[in-house]
C-alpha cells in the first residue's frame, strides 16, 4: 500500500514538473528575449578560434538571425596551434557561410599578440582594446561571448569574457551596447544534448535559445571543420547540449 502511495505520488510529481517545463518552454518559444535588441540590431559574437561559432554557439547565431539581427564575428586567432591555421580560416568561412554570416562581417585576427594556445594568457587590455576598436568602428548594439568558465575552461575563452567585463564594469562601451555571455554548466549536462531543457529553463537564464526544427541542419556547422573533427569531437557533435541549446546571460 505504501508503495503504490509513493509510486503515485512520484507520478504526479513526474507529471506537475513536465507540465511546468513545458508551460515554460512554450512562453519562451512565443515570446522575444527580454533585453535583447530588437530588429536590424548589429551583433558581434566574439570567439577565440575557429569552429567556436559552431562548437558552441550555433543556436546563438541561429536564434539571432530569427530576430532580424545583422551579425557579425571577430574570431582572436587563427587557430594555428598545430601550424593548421590557414586551413583552419577557410574552415569558419565555411561554417559562417551554413550559420548566415556573410565573408564581409568576419574579422580574424592572426597575430602574435593572441597566439592559439590554452598554456599562454591572453594580455587583458590588449584583448579589451582590440575589441573595442570593432564594437566602435561597426556601431554594435550586442556582444556574445563566452562567461567566465569559457564553457571548456580554456584560457584564450576566459580571456575573451574578462577583457568585455572590463570594458563593461569600467563603462567604455558605447551607449546602447550590451553584452551577453555563454552559460558553462558541468560536464555531465554538458553532453545531454535536448535532455537538459528542463534543467536550463528550470534555472531561467536571461535569453534561451534551442534550435528549431528547421535549424538542426544549419546547426551541423562543425562539419566544415573538418580538420578538427577528431573520434571526441564526434561524439561531442553528437550529444553537446551546446549543439541544440544555449543559456546566455547579460552582465
Amino acid at each position: 500500500m505504501e508503495a503504490v502511495a509513493f509510486l503515485c505520488v512520484a507520478a504526479a510529481a513526474l507529471g506537475w514538473g513536465f507540465l511546468r517545463v513545458w508551460d515554460s518552454w512554450e512562453c519562451v518559444k512565443s515570446q522575444e528575449p527580454a533585453g535583447v535588441p530588437g530588429d536590424g540590431s548589429r551583433t558581434l559574437l566574439v570567439i577565440a578560434h575557429p569552429d567556436d561559432e559552431a562548437m558552441f554557439f550555433a543556436p546563438t547565431v541561429l536564434g539571432l538571425a530569427r530576430l532580424r539581427h545583422r551579425l557579425s564575428l571577430l574570431c582572436f586567432s587563427a587557430g594555428n596551434y598545430y601550424n593548421q591555421g590557414e586551413i583552419r580560416k577557410k574552415e569558419l568561412l565555411q561554417s559562417c557561410d551554413v550559420l548566415g554570416i556573410p565573408p564581409s562581417s568576419i574579422m580574424i585576427i592572426d597575430n602574435r599578440d593572441f597566439p592559439d594556445d590554452p598554456a599562454v594568457q591572453w594580455d587583458a587590455e590588449r584583448v579589451a582594446s582590440a575589441l573595442l576598436r570593432h564594437i566602435e568602428v561597426n556601431s554594435i548594439n550586442l556582444v556574445v561571448t563566452f562567461d567566465a568558465g569559457g564553457v571548456s575552461g580554456h584560457s584564450n575563452h576566459v580571456a575573451l569574457y574578462h577583457a568585455v567585463r572590463t570594458l563593461h564594469s569600467e563603462g567604455k562601451l558605447p551607449k546602447g551596447c550590451s553584452v551577453l555571455t555563454l552559460q558553462s554548466v558541468n560536464v555531465l549536462r554538458k553532453y545531454l544534448s535536448l535532455l537538459d531543457l528542463p534543467f536550463s529553463l528550470l534555472q531561467t537564464p536571461d535569453v534561451l535559445f534551442v534550435l528549431t526544427s528547421e535549424e538542426v541542419a544549419r546547426a551541423k556547422a562543425m562539419s566544415c571543420h573538418r580538420s578538427q573533427l577528431l573520434w571526441f569531437r564526434r561524439l561531442y557533435v553528437l550529444f553537446s547540449r551546446y549543439l541544440r541549446i544555449n543559456s546566455l546571460h547579460f552582465l
